[in-house]
């Protein structure tokens, strides 16, 4: 018995070791036109969620507070979860994406953006 959970568990760690890391989607931003970005968000949603990406936390919302520990923190955050970085990166290159741009623009400025592929 002590063999078999033995192999189970090793079996187990082989998985998570094979599975593809999940990619976390970071924007740092600055809102360049605060009517402008509930309609943005409303598009971007479900466009993103189309492309496989799912929000994580982010926004500037009153329960939102970035703490910096070193340097200076970003006005804006967003974090988006998709299954791996080819899809994070598909997302950005998507016609769904390019459709909502001309929103984007007037309501946000982009600072920062980046991919961080996590286990």
């Amino acid at each position: 018995m002590i063999a078999g959970a033995g192999l189970g568990a090793a079996a187990i760690q082989g998985l998570h070791a094979q599975a593809t890391p999940k990619a976390l989607l970071v924007t740092e931003s600055e809102i360049v036109d605060r009517a402008a970005v509930p309609p943005y968000s409303s598009a971007l949603t479900p466009a993103m969620q189309a492309a496989g990406g799912q929000w994580a936390g982010g926004g500037t919302g009153p329960s939102e507070k970035i703490t910096s520990v070193v340097g200076d923190p970003p006005k804006r955050l967003g974090v988006v979860v998709f299954d791996n970085a080819d899809k994070a990166q598909a997302w950005l290159k998507s016609p769904g994406r390019e459709a909502i741009a001309p929103q984007r623009n007037q309501a946000i400025k982009i600072v920062r953006q980046y991919i961080v592929q996590v286990n």
